[in-house]
């Protein structure tokens, strides 16, 4: 999806703490890597290192403490409307720490990015790094998929392949992940701000044709 011809394509990031991704993608705009604007940064933790960073960037922050809302749904529906003061035309969660409800999920789908740390549709949910190394897997990585109800669900646009070392304890291989995580999503964002990538039905297209389940894959081995 892209903005009108007059403007740039607006980008909202949600974060809950270091904002390393946020960062990343920061700098491949302030590069003019990806054409679009940083609209805004939300954070739903007062204390999150990442909205120090924000600011140093001279990026508008905005702080909506989920712990002052009775329910999740109340919180979601105070969040879409913050969000929307900005009129984004993508919402990216950069390490946001919050199971979405469907109704979140639902207005903002086709244009709501996540990055996850494994090569989904493997391990999803929390530890994905421990999880990889008990079933003695020999290759990890992480994955910037589209955002749909189901947790971690949602099509793949691409992910980055992480070799496991046989020194490797999940610290370790968390570290070469992250590495990886902040070169594939800046990636992601720049195609879906060029209007290249977008999500129809239950599939990511990139230049109008479906990827495959994992999408795009970058073999960090190579």
């Amino acid at each position: 999806m892209q903005a009108s011809e007059a403007e740039k394509p607006r980008i909202v990031i949600l974060i809950s703490g270091t904002g390393s991704n946020m960062v990343a993608i920061a700098e491949a705009v302030k590069k003019e890597e990806i054409d679009a604007d940083i609209v805004g940064i939300i954070s739903n933790r007062p204390n999150a290192a990442g909205l120090e960073k924000a600011q140093a960037m001279d990026l508008h922050t905005d702080l909506i403490d989920h712990t002052l809302y009775a329910s999740r749904d109340e919180f979601d529906h105070a969040l879409i409307r913050m969000i929307e003061d900005l009129k984004p035309d993508l919402v990216v969660l950069a390490g946001f720490m919050r199971i979405l409800t469907a109704d979140f999920t639902r207005y903002y789908e086709g244009r709501l990015l996540n990055i996850h740390p494994s090569l989904l549709p493997k391990y999803q949910g929390l530890n994905t790094h421990q999880r990889a190394l008990d079933a003695g897997d020999d290759i990890h990585g992480v994955t910037v998929h589209f955002v749909t109800e189901e947790l971690d669900g949602g099509p793949n646009a691409i992910q980055a392949i992480v070799p496991i070392l046989d020194v490797d304890n999940a610290k370790l291989l968390q570290q070469r992940v992250h590495e990886q995580e902040h070169i594939i999503y800046p990636i992601a964002v720049k195609w879906f701000c060029e209007g290249r990538l977008n999500m129809k039905g239950n599939e990511a297209l990139l230049d109008g044709k479906a990827l495959p389940l994992r999408g795009v894959q970058l073999d960090s081995r190579n």
